[in-house]
This record gives C-alpha cells, sequence and structure tokens, in this order.
C-alpha cells in the first residue's frame, strides 16, 4: 500500500512539473503571436506561431473576409464574397480632356484632314502655275479622299472643342472645293488660265490662312477660333 502511494505522489509530482514546463513553453509562445488583417477590410484575426511555423484560424479568416466555409470529405471550400461597391479600391478617374482641349482621336483625324487638303491645294496650283490640265478626276480624287477622312473626323469627334474644330474642318474643305470648281470651270469654258491665276486671290488666300490657323490649333493642342476659317 506504501509502495503504491509513493509510486501516485511520484508521478502526480512528474505531471505538475510538465504542466509548469509547458505552461512556461505555451506563455512564451503566446507572446510571439501576431495579428492577421486584410487591407481594407475591418476586423482581424492572430496567428499562433508553434514551433517555427504560423497558423491561422480557418474560421476566423472566413469570418474576417465575410466568407463561409463547406466541408465535404477532407476537402474545405472557402467561399468569398462579390465584392460590394463600398469594398472596392476607388480607381482615379481617366484623364478626360479639358473644355478647350482636342481629344487624341479627334487630333489625329483632323491632322490627316489637313494633310490632304494642303496637298489638294499644292497639287492645284503645281498645276495652274505650269499650264497642266486640271481634269475632273483630278479634282475628284482629290475630294474623295478628304471628305473621307473628314467624315472619321466627325466620328471621332467627342467633345465640345472636337466638334467646335470640326466645323471649321468643314469649313475648309468647302472653299478647297469652290477654289477647284472655279478652275475647273474656267477650263470647260475655254477660259485662259494664267499661270499667276491664284496668285493674290481672296479664296485661296483664305484657305492658307485657315491651314495656319488650324495647324497652330493641332500643334498647342486646344481649340482657339481666331476667325480666319468662318
Amino acid at each position: 500500500m506504501d509502495w503504491m502511494r509513493w509510486k501516485l505522489f511520484g508521478t502526480g509530482l512528474m505531471f505538475v512539473a510538465f504542466a509548469a514546463a509547458s505552461g512556461r513553453a505555451w506563455s512564451q509562445a503566446v507572446q510571439q503571436d501576431r495579428i492577421f488583417v486584410v487591407s481594407g477590410l475591418p476586423g482581424q484575426a492572430q496567428i499562433l506561431q508553434r514551433n517555427g511555423r504560423s497558423y491561422l484560424d480557418i474560421e476566423a479568416l472566413a469570418r474576417l473576409m465575410n466568407g463561409s466555409l463547406a466541408f465535404e470529405g477532407n476537402v474545405v471550400t472557402l467561399t468569398l464574397p462579390a465584392a460590394s461597391a463600398s469594398a472596392q479600391v476607388s480607381l482615379p478617374p481617366a484623364s478626360q480632356p479639358t473644355s478647350s482641349e482636342f481629344s487624341k482621336d479627334f487630333l489625329k483625324a483632323g491632322i490627316e484632314e489637313m494633310s490632304i487638303i494642303r496637298e489638294w491645294r499644292s497639287a492645284l496650283m503645281n498645276a495652274v502655275q505650269n499650264g497642266y490640265p486640271v481634269t475632273d478626276a483630278f479634282v475628284s480624287g482629290y475630294q474623295g479622299q478628304a471628305t473621307t477622312s473628314l467624315r472619321l473626323a466627325s466620328v471621332a469627334a467627342s467633345t465640345d472643342s472636337d466638334r467646335s474644330a470640326f466645323q471649321l474642318l468643314s469649313n475648309e474643305l468647302d472653299n478647297m472645293q469652290k477654289l477647284s470648281t472655279k478652275i475647273l470651270a474656267a477650263r470647260k469654258n475655254m477660259n485662259y488660265i494664267s499661270r499667276d491665276a491664284l496668285k493674290g486671290d481672296p479664296l485661296d488666300a483664305q484657305i492658307l490662312s485657315c491651314a495656319r490657323s488650324l495647324a497652330a490649333m493641332a500643334a498647342s493642342g486646344q481649340f482657339q477660333d481666331d476667325g480666319t476659317c468662318n
């Protein structure tokens, strides 16, 4: 009987000693625990660190992320809700042109239209100055290109400045057509066309002034109507 008491007493001492040692180890481990948070979401979950490893309770994680857990066999599935408008990260609004700026697409289309009209005028000036015949095919070729390009500029116009500049481009095209029609009509009527016929011509001067104004606007990227294209 005495032997049994000593055995139980010894075992109890060993248990107490082990519990005390475990308590100290657990206390040290708890001091190393960290907090897990998800940026942009409220709440937190505790990270347990044991034997150099970090453990996170999946139920705490599900609650933190407002999700749900599903258990099927040895598979645990975490389902997260769709991001709500309040949880979404606010992105800066896309850069929009100011009220006086041109949109990128319209500026590109406008420059293309100006290039075609400039080539048209240069070809017409060269034909007159060198006595080359100005035919319907000559005029319709440039006219078709310019009309198509102007239509593309119309589609690209998206701001008030785009639409205002589009009207000036239309005026420039109209004047170029009038000048070509004037030379073409003189040829059809068998009228003599001087090589200096376009020198000092008011319509040609307006076309040139408008072209310079449009080029300045394209270079600055902003609409500024100086009245030369009206």
